[in-house]
């Protein structure tokens, strides 16, 4: 790591710098432990938490998923003793599986400050290790695109089943078609709750402005055209994603628009991570996930530092490229962005909706 260029951790709209620490590795990730210098944190703002003063001292009570509990705690309760001894405060844990506040008190509140700083940085760097579970979404399975797109599947298997990797094993269940927005760890029913909220928070702030000025001009709020595919990775021959693209049917920006602020508001609260500067609007019809396992979903995020592209095995798209690169998918009316759950369907086929902001 460059000194003068450390990791920095995003945490409720604050920049923490990560510090050089030497680390252990354990054979389970809920046994890793948490090491970090009395030094660390010293100089963290005072006003980043809410810290109550109490008859005792002062106090400070941090929402945490029951699931991130056992990384507070450490193997055999070393990561919760190191941070109690070295803070001089005493932290307060709910039962496993129970959902609470995890409390910590102390006489010094730059104890109970640097213990709570403590406590988000080490949460943050291990959420970013569990798979997502929700994701942001708009539905493309209508009946005509699933129709289309069960025409452009039997094509390619009929021109261009001899290419390299290319099989029916690598399409896209036509009842999950969608665009995703972007990606979220949601761990508990408190978590899910505060993302729907934030739907309809957004919803009110901006998206139905913007659909307000499509209808004056005469136009319907959200319809897209899906035509024509393109690839993700450098080399067509080397392909293991391949999507539909989308626009506008009127040519405004205004799809791009909405979703890029939905993110940019949902990475501001902590529910997302930052992945683009931009969200790449696309539909996923061809992956090379499905190819083991039919129920997956591909992942954007990147900085989890595990590879989803490792162990795939590619196909060659350069003739799927050439013979379907202007393919007609249909034109659709969006509805709603939905919060949809991972590895779950509803009666339509499509995942299930957790919350959705309607259009």
């Amino acid at each position: 790591m460059d000194v003068l260029r450390p990791t920095l951790i995003r945490i409720e709209g604050r920049v923490y710098r990560k510090n050089v620490i030497q680390e252990q590795a354990y054979q389970h990730e809920e046994e890793d432990d948490f090491c970090a210098g009395p030094g660390d944190c010293a100089d963290e703002p005072c006003d980043a938490f809410v810290v109550e003063e109490t008859e005792k001292g002062f106090q400070c009570r941090v929402e945490v998923p029951s699931l991130l509990y056992k990384y507070i705690i450490g193997k055999k309760g070393e990561t919760k003793k190191r941070l109690e001894t070295e803070t001089r405060t005493s932290i307060s844990i709910p039962k496993l599986g129970v959902e609470g506040e995890i409390v910590i008190t102390g006489q010094h509140r730059s104890g109970v400050i640097s213990a709570r700083t403590r406590i988000d940085v080490l949460l943050d760097s291990f959420r970013k290790k569990q798979p997502f579970t929700h994701f942001l979404s708009l539905a493309l399975n209508q009946p005509t695109i699933q129709e289309k797109f069960l025409q452009f599947k039997e094509e390619v298997l009929e021109k261009c089943s001899k290419d390299h990797g290319v099989s029916s094993s690598l399409f896209q269940n036509p009842s999950k078609l969608h665009l995703t927005l972007g990606t979220l760890v949601l761990l508990n029913e408190q978590e899910i709750q505060k993302a729907c909220d934030l739907l309809q928070q957004c919803k009110e702030d901006f998206v139905e402005d913007l659909l307000h000025f499509s209808q004056i001009a005469g136009g319907k709020p959200l319809t897209v055209e899906v035509v024509g595919v393109e690839y993700m990775n450098d080399d067509p021959a080397m392909t293991d994603v391949l999507y539909a693209k989308v626009h506008m049917k009127d040519g405004s920006d205004r799809l791009q628009v909405i979703a890029d602020q939905l993110v940019e508001r949902f990475v501001a609260s902590g529910l997302m991570l930052k992945e683009w500067d931009r969200v790449k609007l696309h539909a996923t019809v061809m992956n090379t996930l499905f190819r083991r396992d039919p129920s997956a979903e591909e992942r954007n995020n990147t900085m989890t530092g595990k590879s989803s592209f490792k162990d795939r095995e590619s196909f060659n798209g350069q003739n799927i490229l050439k013979h379907f690169e202007n393919f007609y998918f249909g034109e659709v009316q969006l509805d709603s962005v939905r919060l949809s759950q991972r590895f779950s369907s509803d009666a339509s086929g499509y995942y299930t909706t957790s919350g959705q902001l309607m259009f």
